[in-house]
């Protein structure tokens, strides 16, 4: 069994989040699972989403021992299945009343390509449909929470692969490159996804007091590229040897997600918790707005 993750030193201030709920995917392993634990520490309800029933019951279990934060509950959906997103979203709309902190983490790099069961390239539509899906989902509670508590905060985890990715419009499930399809491309093409549609949401939002920002994690020891055989996992782990761990690569998105300071920051990419330049194709406002609108034709036309 894995190891319970440790305390996220100088970013514990404890009891800062008391009353408010947190939402974290991809939170029953490395970034995610020790975002889950640093904010239940500091008091949050928060609700982990996983897809195994017995790896997520235990990752609970593990953080209520050991952060004595009884507020720590699950909800279970594969997240490249639109139809469980939309599951997923509707039961936490009717057990709670209010989302203060989103945190789209979960994420994913396959070096084959994969079809999902709505028939889209596994990993656009896991890594980028799948914050796209469940924040437009949820974005009516989030903005109810922030008209009555002042904020609510969006946060999602991209990487500085973005840098070298570009969105092929005309070709994202990779259809007709199926000989040319490559794992770096396709997760490249979904990381700058990410920061385009984060940059567009708090576009859209402007006002609202929802802040929006995006996250590069670094280079982190976990498990993403293991889900791609054992010839993956021998190229992962002699990369990994550089790699800081999850401990590190959370601290930015524990930050975002519960420092007082970052109230009314939006539009933002951060890494080491500090903004940076995201690179020049990820402020494209035209790739941004097509972008969303496509991201909706392909979530309207899946469900």
């Amino acid at each position: 069994m894995a190891q319970v993750p440790e305390s996220s030193n100088s970013f514990l201030v404890p009891q800062t989040m008391r009353g408010k709920v947190v939402i974290v995917t991809g939170a029953t392993a490395g970034i995610g699972e020790v975002t889950a634990v640093a904010l239940a520490e500091k008091g949050a309800t928060v609700v982990i989403v996983g897809r195994n029933l017995v790896k997520t019951e235990a990752t609970v279990s593990k953080i209520i021992e050991a952060t004595a934060n009884p507020n720590v509950k699950y909800l279970l959906a594969d997240l490249s299945s639109l139809k469980q997103i939309r599951r997923l979203a509707d039961q936490f709309i009717s057990q709670y009343d209010r989302l203060d902190v989103l945190v789209n983490n979960a994420g994913a790099n396959y070096f084959r390509k994969v079809l999902t069961q709505d028939g889209y390239e596994m990993t656009f539509a896991l890594n980028h449909l799948s914050y796209f899906y469940l924040t437009s989902l949820l974005l009516n509670l989030i903005q109810s929470t922030a008209q009555n508590e002042g904020e609510a905060r969006i946060i999602n985890v991209a990487s500085e692969a973005h840098r070298s990715g570009k969105i092929v419009f005309d070709d994202l499930m990779f259809e007709r490159r199926i000989y040319e399809f490559g794992g770096w491309r396709a997760y490249a093409q979904s990381k700058l996804a990410n920061i385009l549609f984060t940059f567009e949401l708090a576009r859209r939002l402007q006002g609202s007091q929802v802040t929006t920002n995006a996250v590069h994690p670094g280079l982190v020891a976990t498990k993403v590229g293991h889900n791609n055989g054992w010839g993956a996992r021998l190229v992962m782990k002699s990369v990994q040897k550089f790699a800081i761990s999850p401990q590190e690569g959370a601290q930015t998105s524990i930050y975002l997600a519960s420092w007082p300071e970052m109230k009314g920051v939006t539009e933002n990419y951060f890494y080491r918790c500090q903004p940076i330049k995201a690179e020049k194709s990820a402020y494209d406002l035209d790739n941004a707005r097509r972008l969303w609108e496509v991201s909706e034709e392909l979530v309207m036309n899946a469900i």
